[in-house]
């Protein structure tokens, strides 16, 4: 029973629903520190409102799109001109690809694997921006605006907090980074996780935005109520922007009970306020506690969750799954996130006695009974999940096996391009390397070319790795053989030197006009920055205390809902 539990974190690039857990071992759900949702709300009160209405939700169609937005609208008091409520943020995210995204966008990595996995599925060039280990995981915003400047993207992300490592950009520093790049087609600031931060007061940037011609806000409404199965969230923007997407979600695109906690919400702002409270006093306890655990890093956070780093022999794949199986706890590991690898764990902020029983659990995993003592090798030889998405997706869908034409790749065929493998992540038999371009110079590492540089095939060119190629269907997504094995020939980079890995480069490497390679804009190395704990502001950034019946919130408060 445990290896079917576990083996259901092998077929895709998210964590298993706990419903196809609950299924898989016919017990309850484990305590769940991976999906990131807030564990305060709705409160009792509000979810015995619910199970006596469940009859009537689950019975009727609900009203139009545009009756539910008005009613959120109103609370926000925002103008639904001026605002698309999408069945998640990642409906929105899909349509906003599809209508907003013309050829290029650019993204720090990690982050959360839609804004990469969509546009690459939709044929556009990702364009990722490592964010560095040795910083913290921090965005440096000026080197990101001369990353994108030198890659010539057309449209920009920037989650705010980041997922999955909480990074948190304050307000200013995003309103200059949008007045910055006010030529590009497109910026989207990703508040998802917004409301669990208490780095300022004011931090969400949704009223700038309906005034900027190419800025959206995306909101979250599941996360911060604790309703992931809801499936609602919605996004801001000039009323062009906000039009245009609008005008394709279909009529019916939210369900009855999506209308129905928006209708419930007016009666329920105390007490959701007060779930942020809690949810941020937990965050700093978690990572006290977690900080004691030798060999643990925790990182800095203004999200509901806590990016770690794992002691050094600690395979997080078997980490998670020793949680799972023995101890019943449910955790994200973090291996399948561009970016990042299967040394990290995301850990959802959850209340103190979960918390101890997550440590206990890190202890016996960790260290068996001797606390502190070197942490043993943990790796069984069966990682799955040390690459990205892409690739996940790829060993599940070939067996291990990759791409038609490997074999002949493995045949000799030096000169010919070879199709990436599965096992280019470690996750299968031996690693195909991955070349990069106009490598060779010595002792230089050798950088991973980044996407669509328009380059391949081209008489005498170094071929480019293009990430816009995935998703193409019946088409084999390629690296450059550079001319593997040929003494003095450019030797090749492994997949593991493209994983942020302290002393490896960081990333993908830019290309110039000149089809040259430039690598990633490298932070200057900083110390590490370490939790600091932050006071919870005697007013929260929610909802008033006493909010008015039945009337819209302040102006000041306008978008601290979702």
């Amino acid at each position: 029973m445990a290896d079917n539990v576990t083996s259901l974190f092998r077929t895709g690039a998210h964590s298993p629903s706990m419903a196809a857990l609950a299924r898989e071992s016919g017990e309850a759900g484990p305590v769940d520190f991976c999906i990131p949702c807030n564990p305060y709300f709705p409160s009792p009160r509000m979810m015995d409102e619910l199970t006596n209405r469940l009859r009537d939700i689950i019975t009727y169609y609900p009203s139009s799109a545009d009756t539910i937005t008005a009613e959120l609208c109103n609370l926000l008091q925002l103008p639904p001109q001026c605002v698309a409520m999408g069945n998640g943020s990642t409906e929105l995210i899909t349509w906003i690809d599809h209508l907003l995204v013309r050829e290029s966008i650019a993204i720090p990595v990690p982050t959360f694997g839609r804004w990469t996995d969509q546009p690459l599925e939709t044929g556009k060039r990702v364009d990722m921006f490592p964010l560095q280990e040795s910083n913290g995981f921090a965005l440096d915003p000026a080197q990101y605006i001369q990353f994108i400047r030198s890659r010539g993207t057309r449209a920009a992300v920037i989650c705010n907090p980041n997922n999955p490592d909480g990074g948190f950009v304050p307000k200013q520093t995003i309103l200059a980074f949008c007045d910055a790049l006010a030529d590009l087609d497109l910026i989207v600031i990703d508040e998802s996780f917004l409301e669990f931060a208490d780095a300022e007061n004011e931090p969400s940037i949704v009223e700038e935005a309906v005034m900027r011609p190419n800025v959206i806000v995306l909101r979250s409404l599941g996360k911060n109520f604790g309703l992931h199965g809801v499936r609602f969230g919605y996004m801001v923007a000039n009323p062009g922007l906000a039009g245009r997407i609008r005008s394709m979600l279909p009529k019916w695109n939210l369900n009855a009970f999506a209308e129905t906690v928006v209708f419930m919400l007016k009666d329920y702002g105390a007490e959701y306020v007060e779930s942020l409270h809690m949810v941020r006093r937990d965050r700093l306890d978690m990572a006290r506690q977690l900080s004691t655990l030798p060999g643990l890093t925790v990182y800095p956070s203004q999200g509901n969750f806590l990016f770690v780093r794992l002691p050094v022999g600690a395979e997080g794949t078997v980490v998670r799954d020793r949680l799972l199986t023995e101890h019943r706890i449910l955790v994200r590991e973090c291996g399948n996130k561009i970016g990042s690898s299967s040394r990290f764990l995301r850990l959802v902020v959850r209340p103190q006695t979960d918390v101890r029983r997550l440590v206990s659990g890190l202890e016996s995993v960790l260290y068996g009974t001797r606390r502190g003592a070197a942490v043993p090798e943990l790796s069984t030889g069966t990682s799955y999940s040390s690459g990205t998405a892409a690739v996940d997706r790829l060993v599940s869908s070939t067996s291990g096996q990759g791409y038609q034409g490997i074999a002949a790749a493995a045949n000799g065929m030096a000169q010919q391009p070879q199709p990436l493998t599965a096992a280019a992540n470690g996750m299968v038999g031996q690693p195909q390397p991955l070349t990069a371009a106009a490598n060779g110079i010595p002792g230089q590492p050798q950088p991973l070319t980044a996407a669509a540089n328009g380059m391949n095939g081209m008489m005498g060119q170094p071929q480019q790795f293009t990430a816009a190629a995935n998703g193409m269907a019946g088409q084999p997504q390629q690296f450059a053989a550079a001319a593997n094995g040929i003494p003095g020939q450019p030797q090749p980079l492994t997949a593991a030197q493209t994983r942020g890995t302290t002393g490896m480069p960081g990333g993908l490497t830019a290309v110039n006009a000149q089809g040259q390679p430039q690598g990633f804009p490298q932070p200057q190395p900083q110390a590490m920055p370490q939790p600091v704990p932050q006071p919870v502001p005697q007013q929260a950034t929610g909802w008033p205390n006493t909010p008015p019946n039945g009337a819209g919130w302040p102006a000041a408060a306008v978008d601290r809902v979702g």
